[in-house]
């Protein structure tokens, strides 16, 4: 009996050890170990961040800053003396220090605290450790608090960083959701939550507790479990306690309303970790800027930021070495049990000393190659997993991967749903404008403003302009018009470079109802004032002594800041110095009364004589916008690039047009320059890029850019490409493809190559823009061809034409060269133009302008099949097609310069099997080699002074000439004599 008995004594113990810890666990929710936290001082307390230095006094090794995410506290790095990072560090010579941002909810203004605010005080901190330690800092940071990390190293160009260490710290958000789901779901909800409302709550910390928990359910239940078995065992359970305390209930803290918006809307939704384009304060920053060493590491079991969202770390910073060391373990165990103190932080102590030069680089790290490819994502899905798995706290690896496969069949579908819900409202706005019907580049800012006030609007020198922002500059800039005696419909001068003050000025007069004629700095104002006549002019600074001597015009100033120098503008009135507060507007004055049918902008091309200019419609400028907005499949995630300047049609209609309708973000380059493009693009966050004519030809043959390693570019758009150029564009920056469009200035037609498989061609009309034929043209006389019944002619696939445009009734009185009973009774058309052909699937290929049609005796040549032809020659980078007067007649003549300036010339054999492809009747008699074709500012080839040149001559081996039989050979003196004797002889049989 006495086993029994002693057998009822153990169990009745157990039993009271029991319950007697059960309830020192219910009481205080655990117990008691006796542990201390490792030794360390407040150095410093801000608002937003109090600093801790470890072992005070005791180190003098490499130092390092550590910092916490947002919902954990800072006692992550120092849970135990079993299990404590800042330890483990001290005790292999590293100095320690932590950033502590406290529990918000129970910090003054905690749950007010946004992105920028934990940034800009861990570049704070930075600076404090260096000053007191004399020493660069290594900056590392777990989770969330890696992310502020990267960005703090951004935001400080590295200054003073001698490396970023990071825990499975996400920098591609745009995988993962739980369940498998697709992350498009999660963007477009978050997209229609206004930004106060998703601002204005906090996430508790027991949420993202439980979220913790819900990722690994069973392995949560399973410690539940092994505790509650083990709870009698006081002993065995006490060296983990503190862990476990920290991971249940203490270490969790709350998730800040505004900084979990700033977070979604930037890194979650829009993956500007990856992009660049972030905003810290009113400051643009992009990971690109980061150039000191970066070790990441991965945790290769991790659910909630998994490999592929850490590893895009090496697509954002293509300046840094990067290194990497893969774990298996999970999210937590990166930093925190035994496998991180056996080897995390043993590695990254090991780190700090390789980098100072007392050590060898640690086994487990390893260098990555900056053209290393960064394996595909293993999870589905956009750019809301990582934030929403965090913050609310749902998803189980086993649901994931149930439907893995699936939303992987289906995502493509899904993709092109999603943007056909987001353009078919566009284009069904576009069907429904009518002349009356309001609309205008103001009221479409105004709707933006509404909607989104808090989101960037611009972005211009690195700094970032809301939309609430600029409706403000806007608003007191109509004041000051209104004080200036502008009203509706009154056309009104802007002589202004490219900046937020023009952008602002031109808005303006759209939000009065008045017509901006945007004069161009680089033309002659005085011919464009004079023919748009205008009798007002705005001016900024730079340009205000040109407004002031413009004849009989009233010229103002706009930009200065009301400050003027001594070399100011005089006598113009600088309307910087007027109160907005004072302005009473009058009673006619009603925002945005512009009507689709109203004039809105005037523009101008050509010089000299061909000064023209070009009158554009609500209407038209409308169709432009949504055109390029739907085509382009712009959203809030996007940044458009413009680097044309603001008074060219492309800038106007395309890049801010696209970017008001799309509700992107819009970055303004002052100027192009290509050594700067990847740069800004990078700062940016560019994900589509405007071009016009040959203007990306320098960025294509400037040598390669750090920036523009994993570039976030996916879209070039832009008109007048030629063929060569855009294969090689999309050659060079793959995966980002060329998007090319067509378009009328007055009239409403424009076509788009949507697909992009057919390089150089301008595809077909988009939806909504006119109808568009394309009818028989005689090329001799000018003329529309007419049948037998007195109607045009429309013309069969392969047949070169002239494009004409369907009018609407409204445009009969305005529109040139229009006409009526074209191919029915009544119709109207307007004459383009512009010569094309079509297809056989129905894609329309530019040939040239009447204008620039070449007038040989041998008949008429146009100049766009000898342009394809000869740019589809690898080694030529630019073709300029033009005719050199002989005699009353012309010689069809190309000019070529070649993309290595070194090679010796043209093969003749090439020449000849190029302009196979072009009927006899339309091939160059004469092609030559020059350093460089003339072009104009917008890229745009100019050949008048190539035809100026006339007949290049013989025998530098540098020109061809077309013998009789077809066959291209090297220009002699005697070939050219005959060439130019050739067409009198011609003539006169």
């Amino acid at each position: 009996m006495p086993s029994v008995a002693t057998t009822l004594f153990r169990l009745g113990s157990r039993l009271g050890s029991t319950a007697q810890n059960a309830l020192e666990v219910a009481r205080f929710g655990g117990f008691d170990t006796d542990e201390d936290a490792s030794p360390c001082e407040v150095v410093t307390e801000q608002r937003v961040y109090r600093l801790r230095h470890y072992f005070p006094g005791s180190a003098d090794g490499p130092v390092m800053l550590l910092v916490p995410p947002l919902m954990i506290t800072a006692e992550v790095y120092d849970i135990s003396s079993r299990v404590s990072a800042v330890g483990v560090l001290h005790r292999l010579g590293v100095d320690p220090w932590v950033v502590d941002f406290g529990a918000p909810e129970r910090e003054p203004g905690g749950l007010e605290r946004t992105i920028t605010d934990h940034v800009v005080a861990v570049s704070d901190a930075v600076d404090r450790v260096r000053r007191i330690t004399g020493r660069d800092v290594h900056l590392a940071g777990y989770s969330q608090g890696g992310m502020f990390v990267y960005q703090a190293a951004a935001y400080r160009r590295s200054e003073g960083i001698a490396s970023v260490v990071t825990f499975g710290s996400p920098a591609d958000t745009s995988v993962g959701l739980p369940f498998g789901l697709p992350g498009w779901l999660a963007a477009e909800g978050v997209e229609r939550i206004p930004d106060r409302l998703l601002g204005g709550f906090a996430v508790p910390g027991w949420v993202t507790r439980m979220g913790f928990q819900l990722l690994s359910p069973v392995k949560s239940v399973r410690s539940r479990v092994d505790f509650i078995l083990q709870l009698h065992d006081r002993e065995r359970l006490a060296p983990r306690e503190r862990q476990r305390r920290f991971l249940e209930q203490e270490g969790w803290v709350a998730w800040p309303g505004p900084a979990l918006a700033e977070f979604i809307r930037q890194f979650v939704q829009h993956n500007r970790m990856l992009t660049g384009g972030f905003v810290i304060g009113d400051r643009l920053v992009t990971l690109a800027d980061i150039s000191c060493p970066v070790l990441a590491f991965v945790g290769e079991v991790d659910e909630i930021a998994p490999p592929p969202m850490v590893r895009g770390i090496r697509r954002a910073a293509p300046r840094a070495e990067m290194y990497e060391a893969s774990l298996p373990a999970g999210h937590f165990g990166l930093v925190v049990g035994g496998l991180a103190i056996a080897r995390t932080w043993p590695a990254v102590a090991g780190w700090t000393r390789w980098r100072d030069g007392t050590a060898e680089l640690p086994e487990i790290v390893a260098p990555v190659g900056g053209d290393e490819e960064v394996p595909p994502a293993s999870l589905p899905g956009g750019p809301a997993g990582y934030g929403l798995q965090l913050a609310v706290g749902i998803g189980t690896s086993a649901a994931r991967s149930a439907v893995v496969t699936a939303a992987r069949a289906v995502r493509g579908t899904r993709q092109l749903a999603g943007e056909a819900a987001q353009n078919l409202p566009r284009l069904a706005r576009l069907e429904r404008i009518h002349s009356n019907t309001r609309m205008s580049m103001g009221l479409l800012l105004d709707e933006q403003a509404e909607r989104m006030p808090d989101q960037v609007f611009f972005l211009y020198q690195g700094r970032a302009h809301t939309h609430d922002a600029a409706k403000r500059r806007i608003d007191a800039v109509v004041r000051g018009l209104i004080h200036i005696g502008v009203r509706q419909g009154e056309a009104v001068g802007v002589l202004m470079g490219t900046r937020p003050t023009a952008l602002a000025l031109v808005a303006a007069l759209s939000r009065l109802g008045a017509v901006a004629v945007l004069l161009r700095p680089d033309g002659d104002p005085a011919a464009e004032a004079r023919l748009s006549q205008v009798t007002r002019v705005i001016a900024d600074p730079e340009h205000a002594a040109r407004a002031a001597r413009l004849d009989g015009v009233q010229a103002y100033l706009l930009g200065g800041g009301g400050r003027r120098g001594d070399d100011g503008p005089g006598p113009l009135m600088d309307m910087e110095r007027i109160d907005p507060a004072g302005v009473e507007p009058p009673g006619w004055y009603r925002p945005n009364p512009g009507r689709a049918g109203d004039l809105a902008f005037v523009v101008f091309s050509g010089d000299g004589e061909h000064l023209r200019a070009s009158r554009i419609t609500n209407r038209r400028w409308a169709l432009s916008a949504f055109g390029t907005a739907s085509s382009a499949a712009l959203s809030p995630a996007d940044t458009v690039f413009s680097i044309t300047p603001i008074q060219h049609p492309s800038a106007l209609l395309m890049s801010l047009g696209g970017a008001v309708a799309g509700g992107a973000r819009l970055a303004l380059a002052s100027a192009y320059d290509p050594e700067t493009f990847w740069d800004e693009a990078r700062r940016y966050g560019v994900t589509v890029a405007s071009y016009t004519w040959t203007l990306l030809r320098d960025l294509v043959n400037a040598p390669p850019h750090p920036g523009e390693r994993h570039h976030a570019v996916r879209l070039f758009i832009g008109s007048g490409m030629p063929r060569g150029l855009w294969r090689r564009v999309e050659e060079r920056f793959a995966p980002a493809r060329v998007l090319e469009f067509y378009a009328s200035t007055e009239g409403e037609t424009i076509l788009v190559n949507l697909s992009g498989k057919k390089p150089g061609s301008l595809g077909r009309p988009m939806p909504g823009s006119a109808p568009v034929r394309l009818a028989r043209y005689d090329l001799e006389t000018g003329r529309l061809v007419q049948g037998p019944d007195g109607f045009s002619i429309e013309c069969e696939p392969g047949e070169i034409g002239m494009l004409l445009a369907r009018l609407r009734p409204s445009l009969l009185g305005t529109a040139t060269r229009s006409v009526r009973g074209v191919f029915a009774p009544d119709d109207a058309w307007t004459i383009t133009g512009d010569l094309f052909r079509r297809d056989a699937d129905g894609d329309f290929w530019l040939v040239g302008r009447d204008a620039e049609l070449i007038r040989t005796a041998e008949g008429i040549v146009p100049p766009g099949p000898i342009r394809d032809a000869l740019g589809d020659l690898p080694y030529i980078d630019t073709v300029a097609v033009y005719g050199i007067p002989v005699g009353d007649t012309e010689l069809a003549a190309a000019a070529v310069s070649l993309c290595d300036p070194s090679d010796t010339g043209l093969k003749p054999v090439d020449l000849s099997e190029a302009l196979l492809r072009v009927e006899p009747g339309l091939r160059p008699a004469i092609v030559r080699v020059v350093d460089e074709v003339p072009v104009t500012a917008g890229g745009r080839l100019r050949t008048a002074p190539l035809r100026e040149e006339g007949v290049p001559s013989g025998g530098d081996g540098r020109a061809y000439y077309r013998d009789r039989s077809g066959a291209y050979r090297l220009l002699t003196e005697a070939a050219r004599r005959r060439l130019l004797k050739a067409p009198a002889a011609r003539q006169a049989r």
